[in-house]
């Protein structure tokens, strides 16, 4: 599995049969690499899935949905909201559920946070309950994106049903978890082998770098892999 960190909370994963974009908050992003363009990112995309509604993670989801014709998976009222505004190849969702979509199985969980979208009119658009990603695949380690969210005593059933290898951890407080509730959800509820910090650095409110989530791993911080924006890991 390849993964690319656009920063935020956005992913590009390539794996046989399929690229999937997670959250992709990419033209308004202010660390979106600038060698770099939605349609770079976006061509060859075949899935988006989304946690949540808000715009810093919905990012340019319409446009590259339209663009690609790449399924949607997300969350009932934003797969709904999307198809209202002209996007067919949807796959609507919940907390809970598994879905075969193909060239792999993609779940949604829990995640403690909120979900709407904001118009021009400044009344936000209810959009759901927010979620964590599962990501399966054959032959490859098994993802968690956990969204935005704060520590939940429930992520253990998350590691007990999927078991990933592969963390995406926000870490940035203020709106998700900081660094030592991200630091205790790891190391008390998974066994990851691959940890990929994220949520942290894009706005001046958010916390700037990794470096207090790599101290609280302690004797697992060798298994936190921080990105710049626009680099890969494959695992």
């Amino acid at each position: 599995m390849k993964l690319t960190w656009f920063g935020h909370a956005a992913y590009k994963l390539e794996i046989a049969g399929a690229t999937i974009l997670i959250d992709p908050f990419l033209s308004g992003n202010p660390v979106f690499p600038q060698n770099l363009s939605v349609e770079q990112v976006a061509g060859d995309a075949t899935h988006v899935l989304l946690t949540h509604g808000h715009d810093d993670h919905v990012g340019d989801s319409l446009e590259i949905l339209r663009n690609t014709g790449a399924q949607l998976t997300a969350n009932f009222e934003i797969c709904m909201w999307a198809n209202a505004q002209g996007i067919q190849n949807i796959n609507p969702m919940g907390a809970g559920g598994c879905v075969d979509v193909g060239p792999f199985k993609v779940g949604l969980t829990t995640a403690h946070h909120t979900s709407s979208t904001i118009p021009d009119n400044g009344q936000p658009i209810y959009l759901g309950n927010p979620n964590g990603i599962i990501v399966e695949a054959p032959n490859e380690p098994t993802l968690y994106h956990m969204g935005d969210t704060d520590i939940f005593s429930d992520m253990a059933l998350v590691n007990e049903l999927y078991a990933p290898k592969i963390g995406i951890v926000p870490i940035g407080d203020r709106f998700t978890m900081g660094a030592r509730a991200a630091a205790l959800a790891c190391k008390r509820y998974f066994d990851f082998g691959t940890v990929l910090p994220c949520h942290y650095g894009t706005f001046p409110i958010l916390d700037q770098n990794a470096d207090g989530f790599i101290a609280a791993m302690g004797e697992q911080a060798d298994r936190v892999k921080p990105l710049a924006p626009g680099e890969s890991i494959t695992v």
